[in-house]
């Protein structure tokens, strides 16, 4: 799919997309690489504990 037709789908629709592709990402992730976007996220409030 991709951002090629993004113009023609709803916002929903292109946002539960992102979130798929982005849980597929972080599913492979090593311990390493989960904790440096864990801390970048922290540190921009993305997440917050």
């Amino acid at each position: 799919m991709g951002y090629m037709d993004k113009f023609t789908k709803s916002e929903d629709f292109r946002r539960d997309e992102l979130i798929r592709i982005i849980e597929h990402s972080v599913e492979n992730l090593t311990l390493q690489e989960l904790e440096a976007l864990y801390y970048d996220m922290t540190t921009k409030n993305f997440i917050n504990d």
